[in-house]
């Protein structure tokens, strides 16, 4: 056995290629320290072969500089390391272990009070920038290959009614608008609408294909436009560019703060702009168009359903979507109509027989 007792910790001493190498465990537990030495040797063997130059010494601050350096970063990464970085900035990354980041949950529990999905949503990026240090030769292994992230409740989301678009409509700045009822009239995220050009835009076969999305299936899908969102392209037709712009310049910033002003002035409920494709999704599913082709319009994947019939549906079948949908918001607009119609005559003959003297109600019939 290569494994001394020196004191109370077992060190291990052993050779590779003539070299000698010698580590303290750390440990007075003989099994442990089999353990350790085992991957220390796995170790030295990998840097022999110069699989990974792993530096003992990097921390994850560094790590993440390097990340966001390489340009692999996701859009939503920067929001997640404002709270991995004031608690694992200072952490060499080899000390990242799975022990580490149920200590990290257990923390934003406590500290944050987050719920389980947001500290999921952290644990995945921590996961997904330690994979890239594996991808990269920063690092032998992933510690949190096996991390089980918690099971999240489903959640009910809001769904904007007409009544509610129309007054946001009313409230937003002309740039938001237009951002508004691309979502609403086709569900595409928000990075889809923002990436969206010109030149993937056919006005008059009344048909757009989205220039960029985040999955596979949405990246070159064909929306057929409404009426309405016809109507707002024609008007600001360019050859080429990007279609939502701002002051003629691409809207890539975060457009949240106008987007919470429309809001705050339109007296609605609270909104994520994301719920707005979730509003397209369930205004065609009450306008009785199927799953499949929702998920078709949509850009949808779910787990083993990704080669499901939805990923070949026909343009004239999604141009059909489309027209229920139109027919069922003219519908909803009608029946609207009708209830303000009804509810303004009632107050008219309400307010005529009070002018009339005569009685209000039950009760005052019943005492006269």
């Amino acid at each position: 056995m290569s494994l001394l007792k020196r004191g109370n910790i077992w060190w291990s001493y052993f050779f590779i290629d003539g070299i000698r190498h010698q580590h303290s465990t750390n440990t007075a537990n003989r099994k442990q320290a089999e353990a350790i030495e085992q991957k220390l040797k796995l170790d030295a063997n990998a840097r022999r072969h110069q699989l990974v130059q792993v530096d003992p010494g990097m921390t994850f601050g560094a790590l993440s500089a390097r990340f966001i350096a390489s340009g692999s970063m996701k859009n939503y990464v920067p929001d997640r390391l404002k709270r991995l970085l004031p608690y694992f900035s200072d952490t060499p990354i080899v000390r990242i272990t799975k022990n580490t980041a149920l200590e990290y949950r257990q923390y934003r529990r406590n500290v944050d009070q987050v719920s389980d999905s947001t500290v999921n949503r952290d644990l995945a990026t921590l996961r997904r920038i330690l994979y890239w240090a594996v991808d990269e030769s920063l690092l032998l292994s992933n510690p949190l290959t096996r991390v089980r992230l918690e099971r999240e409740r489903r959640t009910r989301r809001p769904v904007m009614s007409l009544d509610e678009e129309n007054k946001v409509l009313a409230q937003a700045a002309e740039h938001l608008r237009r951002l508004i009822i691309a979502a609403l009239d086709t569900g595409m995220r928000r990075g889809e609408i923002l990436h969206q050009r010109w030149e993937d835009v056919d006005l008059p076969r009344r048909l757009l294909a989205v220039s960029h999305s985040k999955t596979p299936e949405g990246e070159s899908r064909e929306i057929p436009l409404t009426t309405r969102l016809t109507e707002l392209l024609s008007g600001i037709k360019q050859e080429k560019g990007p279609v939502f712009t701002y002051n003629n310049v691409a809207i890539v910033a975060n457009f949240d703060s106008s987007w919470q002003r429309a809001l705050r002035l339109s007296g609605v409920r609270h909104f994520r702009f994301h719920d707005l494709r979730h509003s397209f999704n369930t205004r065609l599913m009450e306008a009785g168009v199927i799953a499949d082709v929702r998920k078709a319009l949509m850009g949808h994947t779910s787990g083993d359903r990704v080669h499901s019939i939805y990923t070949h549906v026909e343009l004239p079948i999604k141009r059909q979507a489309i027209a229920r949908l139109e027919d069922w918001v003219k519908q909803q607009v009608e029946q609207q109509k009708g209830e303000h119609h009804a509810n303004a005559e009632a107050e008219r003959t309400e307010t005529g027989s009070c002018q009339n003297g005569e009685p209000k109600t039950v009760e005052e019939e019943d005492a006269r």
